[in-house]
């Protein structure tokens, strides 16, 4: 049985609002957004091409990829805009003491 375990990735003030920074543990790469309505988790990798979504751009609520510009909305990790047609794995995210944390599965 998998049960969520948190783990700390910043202090809330490591990323400014509009940006995302990587995070990675067990050889697994994931993204940490500021938003303008929170804080969010996906996969680190885009769906079409594997680029780090961390060197891509954020607007509101979507991050543009780095490589052909596809699109996915954060909250969500739905798709877009072409060429990605695979939505993002998301990952809850909570926020205690002014520090994030990222809530992965485990044993």
């Amino acid at each position: 049985m998998n049960i969520l375990q948190w783990h700390q990735v910043c202090a809330c003030d490591d990323i400014d609002e509009e940006d995302v920074i990587e995070f990675r543990h067990d050889d697994q790469l994931y993204a940490i957004y500021h938003t303008p309505s929170g804080f969010y988790a996906t996969a680190g990798l885009c769906t079409h091409e594997t680029a780090r979504l961390t060197e891509g751009l954020v607007f509101g609520e979507i991050i543009e990829c780095p490589m052909h510009m596809g699109r996915f909305h954060i909250p969500t990790g739905a798709a877009k805009g072409a060429p990605v047609c695979v939505n993002l794995i998301t990952h809850p995210v909570k926020v205690e003491d002014n520090k994030v944390f990222i809530g992965l599965a485990g044993d």
